[in-house]
């Protein structure tokens, strides 16, 4: 169990079935992939407030890939689904897929891990 020291939040992990897991909780590996997403919408969002463009209502599917020798993170597809009752310019879009894909997460991946991102506007 991971706690978070100023908020006091608890992460609990298990592995997942096939890898000696219960598959009960989030494994790393996939709080990884959801950090990958969640810190893009997080960039996205103060883009979004900076530039006055409403975001409100995104979601984000994601998928992790996993390789074998050595066990790791192939890949990590995020779909960015954003609200339909928006209509964005292509400036705001160019905007708001620029923040997403030089978020912190984004950039800390190793290169080895493809990150495939897709926006459905």
């Amino acid at each position: 169990m991971a706690t978070h020291l100023q908020s006091g939040t608890q992460i609990e992990t298990d592995a997942p079935v096939d890898n000696k897991g219960k598959g009960e909780r989030f494994s790393p590996t996939d709080l990884v992939a959801t950090a990958l997403a969640s810190c893009m919408c997080t960039l996205m969002g103060i883009a979004a407030n900076t530039h006055d463009i409403s975001i409100d209502g995104i979601v984000c599917e994601v998928e992790k890939i996993m390789a074998a020798n050595p066990r790791r993170i192939a890949e990590i597809k995020v779909t960015v689904k954003m609200p339909n009752t928006n209509s964005y310019s292509d400036k705001e879009k160019l905007i708001l897929e620029r923040a997403a894909i030089t978020c912190p997460v984004y950039m800390s991946l190793h290169p080895d891990c493809m990150k495939s991102v897709t926006f459905h506007w």
